[in-house]
């Protein structure tokens, strides 16, 4: 992987060694790493909690309510948790020791389950800004003279490297759109909305999964408008292990058209010293679940069981638990 930022990798890995930290608990049979209460990979682990526990026993799985798509491998890696949810490219980053991760690695996590859902990062102005600068064009904004205040999640989310590749694409960088007045501001989830309506911020950029309360919040609170990723940013987001698509349209309030984001994907990964039969029935029980997953929140509801052991929708080498359960079912 050739993206470099030193900056970002320092603080990276400052977020990680927290979240590994921070998932020290006392011994249970599963953890499943996810993130925060209410988000989407919360729910997604809460209603895997409610499938898996009768299979693994009682007591025996615990949600890990913390983490995100960039620490979660790590954790896994770590031995602090048994499964957890993963973005599609940063489970390669880690399993590759690309250098977002400062020289560590995740060579020990292998995939269960892909293609859960599409994870899009997208881009989002606020209407005063674009009306201002006279132009929706994400690249004419950033070559301009004129400053940009960017406003996303703390290091640790997928969506703070995906936005220096999106930087580097379109010819800039964090230093450079401070160097010309602009700022880059990173706060917690419960403050982005805020800095959204009090126009602290000009764009935003974060993860847009269908239902996502702070995108929703966002866009119900402010006159905001929804900005494709510019072509020429696709050479160094696809170099670096993303997708490219559309997401939506009317996803969110006054989101009436698609938008081109990139796509990160999300994979349940698992470390590699799983009992073989305990990654065989989690991967089991989520195939054969397929519906109520997708039912429990509208982030899954496009999950393909059929396509969830490709290598496209994993991203690393399948545990051979899972490798065993989609060979018995003839899905591979």
């Amino acid at each position: 992987m050739n993206f470099k930022f030193s900056r970002l990798r320092i603080a990276a890995t400052a977020a990680i060694t927290a979240a590994i930290t921070a998932t020290s608990v006392a011994a249970q049979d599963i953890r499943i790493g996810a993130m925060r209460e209410g988000s989407a990979w919360y729910v997604f682990a809460a209603t895997l909690e409610q499938i898996i526990e009768p299979i693994i026993g009682a007591n025996s799985v615990e949600v890990i309510a913390r983490g995100g798509g960039v620490a979660n491998p790590m954790v896994v890696q770590g031995g602090k948790a048994e499964i957890a949810l993963s973005n599609v490219a940063s489970a390669v980053w880690a399993a590759e020791g690309a250098d977002v991760y400062e020289g560590m690695s995740a060579p020990d996590i292998r995939a269960l389950v892909g293609g859960l859902n599409s994870v899009y990062v997208g881009v989002i102005a606020t209407e005063a800004f674009v009306n201002k600068r006279g132009t929706s064009d994400l690249a004419e904004i950033f070559a301009s003279d004129e400053p940009v205040r960017v406003l996303m999640k703390p290091v640790g989310s997928s969506a703070v490297p995906v936005a220096h590749m999106i930087f580097e694409g379109l010819g800039t960088s964090a230093d450079e759109i401070k160097a010309n007045g602009g700022d880059i501001i990173q706060v917690g989830t419960g403050q982005i909305a805020d800095q959204m309506r009090n126009g602290n911020a000009d764009i935003y950029i974060d993860t847009m999964i269908k239902g996502h309360p702070t995108i929703t919040e966002v866009a119900l609170t402010s006159d905001v408008e929804f900005l494709d990723i510019p072509e020429a940013a696709v050479p160094v987001l696809k170099a670096n292990g993303l997708g490219m698509g559309s997401y939506g349209p009317r996803w969110f309030e006054g989101h009436d058209d698609k938008t081109v984001g990139a796509n990160l994907g999300t994979v349940l990964i698992a470390n590699a010293s799983l009992d073989d039969e305990a990654a065989y029935q989690i991967t089991k029980a989520i195939i054969e679940n397929a519906d109520t997953l997708k039912s429990s929140h509208g982030a899954w509801s496009r999950f393909d069981p059929t396509k969830a052991m490709l290598l496209e929708n994993t991203g690393i080498e399948l545990h051979p638990g899972a490798l065993r359960y989609y060979k018995e079912a003839g899905l591979m």
